[in-house]
């Protein structure tokens, strides 16, 4: 069915809801007080991060496989990592096999989490727009049931349950703002809520490394832009559906995109104010607010859907390093001091005594201008933020260090 010809019916979308319930959390919604603070408004958040596998996606895999005829041969799908995990947590509890072809650099958490749920997983491309094709190629193949991450009409029904929760959870709804990648939980929030609540305005933020949608508006047609790169892996997509091109131009009102530095200050925010763990997907709604690329509702609730949590450790610890090095709490300093026994305890005491806390030292004898008498010494510090982090360079400096700032 064309998406021009789908009018979306209550009752299906109902049924489609109840039919997961006994594997679909309702995902809670939060206040984002701290937000709602700098930004103004009321702004609060639908953690579909929450959910089991991680992301929204598993509502619409357990739409797609309930409603299709299931070969024996199993199911197969492209993903970035979220779909394959859903799609094979949705395959496990109908008892059938699933592949699925994730790209060559996908996240390891996600990886291990799709083999975990007992799917074999497939490394052979660049891209998760060629793993769908490859997704393809291998249902015609095997008779296998492709499941697209998005670009289908049972999957897009599955996501709308979102939407059908905000109904009841936010009485004032005004406003949501919704990641955007292929487009399918955009086009099932904009779907219930133009069933219910016809006078929200829904609002879709893109990764600026991958935004396809304005150029496919603008033209009436899909349109591939360059391999997308950007910490928000979740949605780097290069091309939008068919289907879901046109229910975004139905339900949207507007789309933005915002920055990787947006999104990692909002994932490092939701970290330390919420408590939340949101991967660089889950988290474009939030920076889209905090960046003031969307601005909350004047009267009513805004909501910031955090789509997926599934990140890898180090990838978070990445972030949150980025994070302290550029508000002045990690400082990497390189100094010279005597090569002699006491020499580098006289620069560490220096260092505590002016309220610095040294996480790593590295003594640099090559590449640098030394007395006979100097070793070079370079020192990661963590302070309280920028003033005190000057003041440790002041002090040092002032003990006679001289003291480059690298970082």
């Amino acid at each position: 069915m064309a998406a021009g010809a789908w009018q979306p019916r209550l009752d299906e979308l109902e049924e489609i809801r109840a039919g997961s319930a006994s594997l679909v959390r309702e995902s809670p919604v939060l206040s984002l007080g701290w937000v709602s603070r700098r930004c103004g408004g009321d702004v609060l958040a639908k953690a579909e991060s929450l959910q089991r596998t991680g992301s929204f996606k598993l509502r619409g895999a357990l739409s797609k496989l309930r409603g299709a005829e299931l070969p024996a041969a199993g199911v197969v799908a492209g993903s970035a990592g979220n779909h394959g995990q859903s799609l094979a947590y949705a395959a496990r509890a109908r008892g059938i096999p699933c592949t699925v072809f994730m790209p060559r650099r996908a996240p390891i958490a996600k990886l291990d989490a799709v083999a975990a749920f007992g799917a074999e997983v497939r490394q052979e491309d660049d891209s998760v727009d060629e793993c769908v094709e490859s997704a393809r190629r291998l249902a015609a193949e095997r008779g296998l049931l492709f499941v697209h991450p998005f670009d289908d009409l049972e999957i897009v029904k599955g996501q709308a349950g979102i939407g059908l929760e905000l109904h009841e959870q936010v009485p004032d709804l005004a406003r949501v703002v919704v990641p955007v990648g292929g487009g399918g939980l955009i086009g099932g929030i904009g779907a219930a809520l133009s069933l219910l609540r016809p006078e929200v305005e829904v609002i879709g933020v893109q990764a600026a490394g991958c935004a396809p949608f304005g150029e496919s508006l603008r033209r009436g047609r899909p349109v591939t832009v360059e391999q997308p790169s950007t910490i928000a892996d979740g949605i780097a997509i290069k091309r939008p559906g068919e289907l879901t091109l046109e229910l975004v131009r139905r339900w949207v009102g507007d789309l933005v995109a915002v920055e990787d530095a947006a999104i990692a200050e909002a994932m490092v925010m939701l970290v330390e104010r919420s408590k939340l763990v949101v991967e660089g997907a889950g988290a474009v709604a939030v920076a889209a607010l905090l960046s003031g690329a969307v601005r909350p509702a004047e009267s009513g609730a805004t909501v910031a859907v955090l789509s997926g949590g599934n990140v890898d450790a180090h990838v978070l610890a990445s972030v949150i390093n980025r994070h302290q090095t550029g508000i002045g709490r990690r400082s990497r300093l390189f100094t010279k001091v005597s090569d002699s026994p006491g020499g580098l305890a006289a620069l560490l005491q220096g260092v505590a005594a002016a309220g610095g806390n040294v996480l790593d030292v590295t003594h640099v004898r090559d590449g640098v201008a030394l007395q006979l008498t100097e070793t070079g010494v370079e020192i990661l510090v963590e302070t309280r933020g920028e003033a005190e982090r000057a003041r440790l360079v002041a002090q040092l400096r002032q003990a006679g260090y001289p003291v480059d700032e690298l970082s």
